[in-house]
């Protein structure tokens, strides 16, 4: 009899530790599917990018896992400190092995965080320029003026100078043009503010600019500074270089070019 208690009693002392374990695991489970519900419901009541919520969502879950698994192993009695380690180790070693790829993700949640940029955009970043097509964790995908659709990779994004021509409702067009040191500097300041007049993607307010710029060596600058709606920006563009060509023939207003003068000498015989 005394031997039968025993070997319930060493049957129960080896099972109640395991029994603990699957009830944390099973806690732990109810537990993680609470706090992934209520991290999602106020992942959306902020302003962060959807594309990064499952993200973070994942991030949160495996962490959490390997709480729970920790605790279920000291729960059975097996030392969780050889156990965190070598998870540490293991991490560190797919973190190095993985940095170009890390870094591309941490570029990826700050421009989905801080938006600097959003798809249909038109950006300039890491040499490269065009519409912004498609936006995910690792890299961003722009498509260039000729049709050709470039990805720059996240990490690249973020420590380099961007610049978004998209942001702002309105874009300044400026031109410059130049003419002859001959010819009257006022007469081309109204052909130009005519021109201007005649756009009519050119805007009234904020008013245009029309100033000389510069005394180049053979011509006159004279910078044009015209306001349009951002959409509109090479429509008014190509109309200024386009049509003040013609109003300065009409006028008779020379745009000159650099021109070389070639002087012979002829050897004269003794």
């Amino acid at each position: 009899m005394e031997g039968l208690k025993f070997a319930y009693a060493a049957q129960l002392a080896f099972l109640m530790p395991v029994i603990t374990a699957i009830l944390v695991v099973i806690a732990g489970a109810i537990a993680i599917k609470i706090i992934l519900g209520i991290l999602g419901k106020a992942l959306k009541k902020t302003r962060i990018d959807e594309a990064i919520h499952t993200f973070i969502k994942n991030v949160v879950k495996v962490l959490l896992w390997l709480v729970v698994i920790v605790t279920a192993l000291g729960k059975l009695g097996i030392p969780t400190s050889t156990f965190v380690t070598v998870i540490g180790a293991g991490g560190a070693a797919i973190a190095l092995a993985l940095k170009d790829s890390l870094s591309n993700v941490a570029g990826g949640i700050l421009i989905l965080i801080n938006k600097p940029f959003k798809k249909g955009d038109f950006i300039e970043v890491a040499g490269t320029s065009g519409s912004v097509e498609n936006i995910d964790l690792l890299s961003t995908s722009l498509k260039t003026v000729d049709n050709k659709v470039v990805t720059v990779p996240n990490g690249s994004i973020a420590t380099s100078v961007l610049t978004n021509y998209s942001k702002e409702e309105l874009r300044r067009v400026d031109c410059v043009f130049g003419i002859g040191y001959d010819c009257d500097i006022d007469r081309a300041k109204a052909v130009l503010a005519d021109v201007i007049k005649s756009c009519p993607q050119a805007l009234d307010t904020p008013k245009a600019d029309i100033m000389v710029a510069e005394h180049g060596e053979s011509a006159v600058m004279i910078a044009c500074r015209v306001w349009t709606m951002n959409s509109d920006y090479w429509t008014v563009k190509f109309f200024m270089e386009e049509n003040v060509k013609k109003a300065f023939d009409r006028e008779g207003i020379n745009i000159p070019y650099p021109q070389v003068d070639v002087h012979m000498i002829e050897a004269q015989g003794k």
